[in-house]
């Protein structure tokens, strides 16, 4: 049953499942970063673009923009922008509920365009993640679990957390049934 708290409207009901964007190999591609505005959470995002540029074989981070609520999914205008310039994206960190609910959404909005997308949520916010996965139609979404909280950890610790989620992320990225 949908959550009329989420969904007043009570159309979250009428969508279907959602499918995930076709895979492909990091090689050679283009990455979006998306940052919601949390606290260090673009300084995660720059570690991960940079990560994946230098160790995983991107070929470069070609779009970087900043939300301006973290709190509301992208709309299309956003989208079309990454899907114009990139062939992947990363987005984070969910670290409150709706922020959380919105990193969730954003992820499945840039599937739905063809771009597989890497959302990083904290631990504590799972809940709230798997509801909007729902209410947006894919219960099943999958997304990166970190330990919370990310918004309070010095700039080494941000660095040493993206380290440690990269490999996660790449999985992600690049294989199906993630």
């Amino acid at each position: 049953m949908v959550n009329p708290i989420l969904d007043p409207t009570g159309l979250a009901k009428q969508k279907t499942e959602g499918g995930l964007a076709q895979r492909r190999p990091l090689s050679g591609a283009r990455v979006g970063l998306l940052d919601n505005t949390k606290h260090n959470a673009m300084l995660f995002l720059q570690e991960v673009g940079r990560l994946l540029v230098e160790e995983a074989g991107a070929g470069q981070v070609t779009i970087v923009e900043t939300k301006k609520s973290f709190s509301v999914p992208v709309d299309d205008e956003i989208v079309g922008r990454y899907r114009g310039v990139a062939d992947v994206v990363v987005t984070g960190i969910g670290d409150c509920g709706s922020c959380s609910a919105a990193a969730v959404a954003d992820g499945i909005n840039f599937e739905k365009a063809g771009m597989p997308a890497a959302v990083v949520l904290t631990d504590a916010f799972t809940t709230t993640g798997r509801t909007m996965a729902g209410v947006q139609g894919n219960p099943d979404y999958e997304w990166i679990t970190t330990e919370h909280p990310v918004a309070v950890l010095a700039e080494d610790e941000v660095r040493e957390r993206a380290r440690a989620l990269l490999p996660e992320i790449v999985r992600t990225l690049t294989e199906e049934g993630q």
